[in-house]
């Protein structure tokens, strides 16, 4: 049980030494990694439509 609240302890005293962003900070890179994450998927999208059209011409013909 000690060794439990001696953990716990330095868990506490390490979480005080951890410098935290900024709310804005937070929301900036929030917004950088949605937006990335848009760009990704319509990319993805946009490749997985020209195969997809891609093996059907090549399928049908």
């Amino acid at each position: 049980m000690k060794l439990n609240l001696k953990y716990f302890a330095e868990v506490k005293s390490e979480l005080a030494k951890v410098v935290w962003p900024k709310k804005s900070e937070v929301i900036k890179l929030t917004l950088v990694v949605l937006i990335i994450t848009i760009i990704v998927g319509a990319y993805v999208g946009a490749l997985d439509i020209i195969f997809a059209k891609l093996l059907k011409f090549i399928i049908e013909t």
